[in-house]
């Protein structure tokens, strides 16, 4: 059991390792203690929250994004190791609402039912949430080696884009929205992202995929 304990801790903590980096590389303002924390500085947080009964949902992320104080994102972490039902997405559809957040990520261990499904596509009027299962965070995508720099485009980047090279964004080449790379930097329809691969000829080549 004290094995099982100390897995469970550690993929956590990478996980929320993960979290805290995609969160910086969308933008938001994430501390450095938090990306730098270490396994026992978690360890010690864990303990604390299973002393005093909690457990992962006691390890909520919320940040705001460096351009726009209004633009809050929260992450959230049922306790659940079952199929996620509706309960936990009405949970944190109350913490968002407390702290007047619109977007949110929740990170499970097992895949959503299709009431929970239904639920979060409901909210959308309202509220985004993105879902991840926790295994899809363990590693940070982005920094392996085979994958090329990512950049994504702000409108008015992309709008040059198009305008300089005369361009339609029916033109561009294609990146699929659920595509592990446009959710890590969760880009949504229409969004452009400048990809940046090394060239033994130029040094580096630039494509730029639209989000479809």
């Amino acid at each position: 059991m004290a094995d099982v304990n100390h897995a469970a801790v550690t993929k956590l903590w990478r996980i929320r390792k993960t979290c805290g980096q995609m969160l910086s590389d969308r933008g938001y303002v994430v501390s450095q203690d938090f990306l730098n924390e270490t396994r026992a500085q978690f360890q010690e947080k864990w303990q604390t929250a299973t002393q005093e009964g909690v457990g992962r949902e006691r390890f909520v992320i919320l940040c705001t994004h460096k351009d726009d104080d209004k633009d809050k994102i929260l992450v959230y972490f049922p306790d659940e190791n079952k199929r996620v039902g509706v309960k936990p997405i009405r949970v944190l559809a109350q913490k968002m609402a407390e702290h007047s957040i619109s977007h949110a990520i929740l990170v499970v261990r097992q895949n959503l039912t299709p009431f929970a499904k239904s639920a979060i596509g409901e909210s959308l009027a309202k509220m985004r949430i993105e879902v991840f299962h926790e295994n899809e965070l363990v590693v940070n995508i982005t920094q392996h080696d085979l994958v090329p720099k990512h950049l994504p485009l702000t409108d008015a980047e992309k709008n040059y884009l198009l305008q300089r090279y005369q361009l339609k964004p029916s033109q561009l080449p294609r990146i699929q929205v659920n595509d592990p790379i446009a959710r890590y930097f969760g880009l949504v329809r229409d969004k452009v992202v400048k990809v940046i691969r090394p060239s033994e000829t130029a040094g580096r080549y630039v494509t730029y995929r639209l989000v479809v």
